[in-house]
C-alpha cells in the first residue's frame, strides 16, 4: 500500500490511529513528546491514544504542531503541512486562582495505570462544577483532550507544570 493510500497525517489525527497505521512513527512521537513513551503500554495506547490528537501531542511536547506533523509526514513520504490552528494552554497563574476555592481534587494517575479512561469522570465532574469553584486535576502529562473539552463547556483552565511527568490543571467555570 502506498503512503498516499494510508492515513493522511493532520492535526486532528488520533495518536492511536497514527501508531496503528505507521508503527515506525512511535519513536519519533516519543522523541517530540516524551510523555508519550507511556503509549508503549498497550492499555494506555488504547485509552489515551484513542482520544489524543497530534495537535494535542504537540502541545504536550511544547512544539509547533506543523513541525511535528512535517517530521511525521517526512518519515512516511507525505507532502509537507502548512500552518493551521493551534490551541494555546494557559500557563500563567490567573487572577481567579485562590487555593481556598479548590473544592475537588482528582488524581488521574491511578486510573491511567489501570487502563481506565479518567477523562469521562473528569468531564462529569466538570459539568457539575459550580461558578467560582475550582477543580484541581493531577496528571502525569498534559491532558490536552480534557482541557479542550472543558473549554468547549466554557470552563477556564490553568496548567501548572510541577515536573516532567507532573501537571496540575485547575479548572473554573467562567
Amino acid at each position: 500500500m502506498d503512503a498516499n493510500d494510508k492515513l493522511i497525517i493532520t492535526p486532528k489525527t488520533k495518536i492511536f490511529h497514527l501508531i496503528e497505521t505507521y508503527p515506525e512513527l512511535e519513536d519519533i512521537l516519543i522523541e517530540y513528546a516524551p510523555a508519550f513513551k507511556k503509549l508503549k503500554n498497550p492499555v494506555l495506547r488504547k485509552t489515551v491514544g484513542r482520544i489524543a490528537t497530534i495537535q494535542q501531542a504537540a502541545a504536550i511536547g511544547n512544539v509547533k504542531v506543523e513541525d511535528l506533523i512535517n517530521r511525521l509526514r517526512q518519515e512516511v513520504g507525505q507532502d509537507l503541512f502548512t500552518a493551521g490552528t493551534e490551541y494555546n494552554y494557559i500557563t500563567k497563574k490567573p487572577d481567579w486562582y485562590i487555593p481556598e476555592k479548590v473544592k475537588t481534587v482528582f488524581d488521574i494517575r491511578e486510573m491511567l495505570e489501570k487502563g481506565e479512561r479518567p477523562v469521562d469522570q473528569a468531564v462529569t465532574d466538570l459539568q457539575k462544577l459550580k461558578k467560582d469553584e475550582i477543580y484541581k486535576l493531577l496528571a502525569p502529562f498534559l491532558p490536552a483532550p480534557l482541557i479542550d473539552k472543558a473549554s468547549s463547556l466554557n470552563i477556564d483552565h490553568w496548567v501548572d507544570k510541577a515536573g516532567d511527568e507532573e501537571f496540575i490543571i485547575y479548572f473554573i467555570r467562567s
